[in-house]
């Protein structure tokens, strides 16, 4: 049958112990690589559930992955809904569409507020009802109704019945609150996970422990593209506890063999065991030096294609200083704490998969493509996530998984090593840009060219380069009146995927670095040069339009966004102050996932090392739900990007990964760390994406102030000033 919000409602509610009132939405964020819904018939994805004991619960369709979404969505809901907070707790989904992209606020955001909007109307609607009186003479507050003219009181579990039999407002013409009547929303609360993690109640993948489990592991081809030729298992089933040597295959063709033991330490210990012979791969043998030769001979050539230019026919002050630079960046790894796991237990023609998984509902897709089965028939179990950062779309361990499960009666939980994790990665791309800007003899930038060469991450999804390495052209950052972008793509055997802000991470150290650069060409100071830029674009004498204020295009809110940011990160690192001999402030803006941020870095240099004193932050991310949130991820994702910035790089050298565990794949370690000082610009607007846009200036900020220290331009990651650049 067709099941509408309204039939759900009503055939539900009475299927559930206690008489709950469910209503049932689903969050169609803008990160779900085109996963239809369940093909199981529900159409909805996360249930809002009321009880009569006046509990809340929000059944989630987002993975909690560290990043708050688990307290910052259900407080949407509160806030709307007009919940207890002390009374509310969150149940994650299977059915998870993917969470990523800085996506669950932007996709959540209005469907939570209607939802809630319906359950606060409702319950007013039935407590008029019960009490015979007109309902704007009651209002809800912290899971009561009242009403005002006699201080009577109903408390939402008393009114579950009830509102059971009210008919349901539309989700899109539901009054939502003003957001000046906010009383929850913008507060800084604590994480609702943390005491399930601090007391080691929170359940990880690695968690998982179905009865009767057994445990596996992978042995692959040590290098890029190679596949098994043959294998002796004896040695393997000999080691106590191993249990099984099955052989299985990747999708492209590759066969590889797999440990089935009691324990995992039996697993890895049965692999070790095993005498394997590998075939080569019949690409060439792959080398990050062979990368960079490649690449830097296509800048010598032709791009393969180029975006459609921006020109000006206005003319401008001769003569230009001309400035040419290229940025490099290696391959990066996505290094989370949990390793890659997933447990599966087949029986008969039902699956049942309990993953940290950033994508519930592609993991059913794909365990169901591998077995066979109808997605039906294939149950998730989303589970915490200790650390995703784009690593948990990862295919191949639930392929893996999948055919393991159908050799082994039991459940069977597959886990990669920390070595397996590194080494069978999806890296950030390999690449670098080379870009020719111009200004004026007055200082203006007249002129902007970038030719992007890199390895893609095309491969995974098999979409256009444009639709991941692009700069967000219209509008780009600056108002620049001749623009132009090219790419051409470097083939490689090895594997990349979304690593966290994807190509923003790239992008916006090349572009604020060399930003920087022109200023300096244009003998300006690079944070007025930039205040000049972007207040080129506003209307004449309305420079000084506060961030979010609606203007005639796109370019003129995201500049007037920009400079508010810019102006009081400025204003905050106390910018044109001096810092003294061997020091130097870095300064750096960015706008991405509907938000805006600009960064000041502080170091110190010492002969050829430098250190990151301080990092100064302003955010406008429109409505704060959660400020302890916002800061976490923001100052999470600058420290993320500093790791990126100063430590890390995947290397290839004959054919195989180098860097496979923490002592070679170095990290940004706590002595290190720089002071944090996080400042939110108030807003009402929607709120935009956090996740991954701190990510995104910490390698430009820095940068920009090594050089301000010592006048040494550094251009290739990680930052190193001993460094050689092209």
């Amino acid at each position: 049958m067709t099941v509408t919000r309204r039939t759900f409602l009503t055939t539900s509610a009475a299927a559930v112990a206690g008489g709950a009132l469910i209503i049932g939405l689903r969050l169609h964020g803008p990160f779900r690589f085109g996963h239809a819904p369940s093909s199981a018939g529900d159409p909805f994805d996360t249930w809002v559930r009321l009880y009569p004991n006046n509990r809340a619960e929000l059944v989630l369709a987002k993975t909690e992955m560290g990043q708050g979404v688990f307290t910052a969505l259900p407080m949407v809901l509160a806030e709307e809904a007009e919940l207890d907070w002390t009374r509310i707790s969150v149940v994650q989904a299977g059915e998870c569409t993917g969470t990523g992209g800085s996506g669950s606020v932007i996709g959540s955001y209005i469907p939570l507020r209607q939802a809630g909007a319906q359950v606060r109307e409702m319950m007013i609607t039935a407590a008029a009802h019960q009490w015979n009186v007109p309902r704007q003479t009651c209002f809800a507050q912290r899971s009561s109704v009242i009403h005002r003219p006699s201080g009577r009181t109903l408390s939402y579990g008393s009114l579950v019945e009830q509102a059971r039999g009210v008919p349901v407002p539309d989700a899109k013409n539901v009054r939502l609150k003003d957001p000046a009547e906010f009383t929850l929303l913008g507060r800084p609360l604590p994480h609702l996970d943390i005491p399930e993690k601090v007391l080691g109640r929170a359940q990880f993948g690695l968690d998982v422990r179905p009865a009767g489990l057994v445990y596996a592991v992978v042995a692959r081809s040590p290098k890029l593209g190679g596949t098994l030729a043959d294998f002796d298992a004896r040695g393997a089933l000999r080691v106590p506890g191993v249990l099984q040597v099955l052989e299985i295959q990747t999708r492209d063709g590759k066969r590889q063999v797999a440990v089935v033991a009691r324990t995992t330490w039996a697993a890895i210990q049965g692999r070790d065991a095993l005498t394997i012979r590998w075939s080569p791969a019949s690409n060439p043998v792959e080398s990050s030096e062979e990368l960079t030769s490649r690449y830097r001979a296509s800048f010598e050539q032709p791009p393969e294609w180029t975006w459609p230019a921006r020109h000006s026919s206005a003319s401008h002050s001769d003569p230009v200083r001309v400035v040419e630079s290229i940025y490099e960046y290696p391959f990066l790894a996505h290094a989370p704490i949990e390793p890659m796991n997933t447990t599966v237990h087949l029986q008969g023609d039902h699956c049942e998969v309990w993953s940290p998984t950033q994508d519930g509902g592609g993991t059913r897709k794909n365990v169901s493509t591998e077995l066979g089965l109808p997605e039906a028939n294939v149950t998730v179990h989303v589970t915490f996530v200790g650390g995703g950062f784009g690593s948990r779309f990862n295919k191949a361990y639930l392929v893996q998984a999948a055919q393991i499960a159908r050799q082994v009666k039991s459940p069977v939980q597959l886990v990669w090593t920390r070595e397996d994790s590194m080494a069978n990665d999806e890296f950030r791309q390999f690449g670098a840009q080379k870009l020719r800007g111009a200004v004026d003899a007055k200082g203006n930038l007249v002129a902007w060219n970038c030719h992007i060469v890199d390895t893609s991450i095309t491969g995974p999804w098999g979409m256009a380069p444009h639709a991941w390495e692009a700069p967000d052209l219209d509008p780009f950052l600056y108002p620049i009146a001749d623009l132009q972008y090219s790419y051409t793509q470097v083939p490689s055997p090895v594997l990349r995927g979304a690593w966290r802000s994807v190509s923003e991470s790239f992008n916006g150290f090349v572009l604020e670095s060399f930003i920087d650069e022109l200023a300096h060409a244009a003998k300006a100071d690079p944070y007025l040069f930039r205040r000049s830029l972007l207040a080129s674009a506003l209307p004449p004498g309305k420079q000084s339009l506060q961030a979010g204020v609606a203007q005639d295009t796109p370019m003129q809110v995201q500049a007037a966004s920009l400079l508010a940011v810019l102006d009081q990160v400025a204003e905050k690192a106390n910018w044109h102050k001096p810092l003294g001999k061997g020091r130097g402030r870095g300064i750096a803006c960015w706008r991405a996932y509907k938000s805006f941020i600009a960064l000041v870095a502080e170091v110190t240099t010492e002969r050829d090392s430098f250190h990151v004193d301080r990092i100064i932050s302003v955010v406008d991310c429109g409505q704060v739900l959660n400020a302890n949130g916002v800061r976490s991820q923001i100052e999470g994702g600058i420290t993320f990007g500093l790791s990126a910035a100063m430590r890390e790089a995947i290397t290839i050298k004959d054919g195989a990964v180098q860097e496979q565990n923490f002592n070679s794949y170095q990290l940004l370690r706590m002595p290190d760390a720089p002071v944090l000082d996080t400042w939110l610009v108030k807003s009402h607007r929607e709120p935009g994406g956090l996740g991954e846009l701190g990510v995104t200036l910490a390698a430009p900020a820095v940068a920009n102030a090594v050089f301000a220290a010592t006048g040494r331009r550094l251009k290739r990651l990680p930052l190193k000033l001993d460094e050689v650049s092209l």
